[in-house]
């Protein structure tokens, strides 16, 4: 019987093959946890929407799969970039263990700044991200006091997937 789930969501213009989910996904099995990786690529391309394709539509295939995995039993929500945009808020409706975010966007253009349940929460971001600056990441942290690893690298992340990967190992294994 599996420990709890954890429904882990990928950046835009990604996929749910990504090196960074899927290398979570290795985690969460290896410890026990059930998972899984929705994909939102046809949503990422409806760009009539915004920029970032349909944003609350993603939020909204997230909510509904977090609703039955939570009545399951213990649930942990995890994403990189819009990814993790869509956790944090996702975890503000249903019932959430923990959070697990690489580099989170604090604001979203027209879309609510970032907001998550309070919940254990560890962060991963780069140093020298050039979409979402480490200075934003840093203070919607320290308000929360989560857990926050600073990595000298990019937004993608790609120099950190491993590290990433053990800090989730770390989440997951404190719960």
């Amino acid at each position: 019987m599996a420990r709890g789930h954890c429904i882990l969501s990928h950046g835009f213009e990604s996929g749910p093959d990504a090196t960074k989910v899927t290398a979570l996904a290795e985690v969460a099995q290896r410890l026990g946890w059930s998972h899984e990786r929705p994909d939102y690529t046809d949503l990422d391309g409806n760009r009539d929407i915004g920029p970032l394709g349909d944003v609350p539509a993603r939020q909204q295939r997230l909510l509904e799969l977090a609703r039955r995995a939570a009545a399951a039993g213990p649930l942990v929500l995890a994403g990189s970039s819009l990814g993790a945009y869509i956790a944090a808020r996702v975890s503000l409706q249903v019932p959430t263990r923990a959070l697990f975010l690489m580099v989170p966007p604090t604001t979203m253009g027209p879309l609510p700044a970032l907001e998550a349940a309070a919940v254990p929460t560890s962060i991963v971001h780069a140093w020298h991200d050039e979409l979402i600056p480490a200075a934003e990441v840093i203070a919607w942290a320290g308000k929360r006091s989560a857990r926050l690893l600073l990595v000298n690298d990019s937004h993608r992340l790609a120099r950190h997937v491993e590290t990433s990967a053990q800090a989730f190992e770390q989440l997951l294994s404190s719960l």
